[in-house]
């Protein structure tokens, strides 16, 4: 998947930048997982990377991928007896303020399992990032923070623009419907 190696190099490259900019107002450390709860929107690109990197972990630590998958099972249940029809659809957007933990969170270290293969979404939570006039970032970081000095560390990077050629290249101009991690993993073998 050149694209979205090409995708990621380029992502990685504006957070790697927004992260130097920000310094110590950066609070993003193993160990903080705010942002591992809840239900979020991936692509499937995202969702296909992680099915690769749980593959990948398999090969080389099958148990820890063994907990991924059962966490990943647990949670795609769920969500679908609590949404059975349209579950990707309806889970993002009926359940915003839940605080199912992300199935790649491995609970006890408060790391990603996955994080080589983490979705766009990941990736770009934390850091400064302006989209237009708008600056996003985690309401951990900055603590104190004027809007200037956050305006100053912010990079110009719209993700989802970025990621559309990719996404229509690799579905034939057709690209998946969004999903969410647990669906994306959770699949009965």
């Amino acid at each position: 998947m050149a694209g979205d190696t090409e995708l990621i190099q380029i992502v990685d490259a504006a957070l790697a930048a927004a992260a130097a900019k920000a310094g110590a107002w950066l609070k993003c450390r193993p160990g903080c997982s705010e942002c591992c709860l809840g239900a979020f929107e991936i692509s499937g690109l995202d969702a296909d990377r992680l099915r690769r990197g749980l593959l990948r972990l398999a090969e080389r630590e099958p148990e820890r991928a063994a907990r991924v998958r059962v966490r990943a099972i647990g949670a795609a249940d769920r969500m679908r007896s609590r949404y059975p029809a349209d579950t990707a659809n309806r889970m993002l957007a009926e359940a915003a303020g839940d605080d199912e933990p992300c199935p790649a969170l491995d609970p006890a270290a408060g790391t990603c399992d996955l994080y080589e293969s983490r979705p766009l979404t990941c990736r770009t939570f934390g850091p400064a990032i302006r989209s237009g006039d708008a600056v996003g970032t985690c309401e951990l970081c900055f603590p104190g923070a004027t809007e200037e000095e956050i305006a100053a560390c912010a990079v110009e990077l719209d993700s989802d623009a970025l990621e559309l050629p990719f996404l229509l290249e690799v579905s034939g101009g057709q690209p998946a419907a969004p999903t969410v991690v647990a669906l994306a993993l959770g699949q009965h073998q």
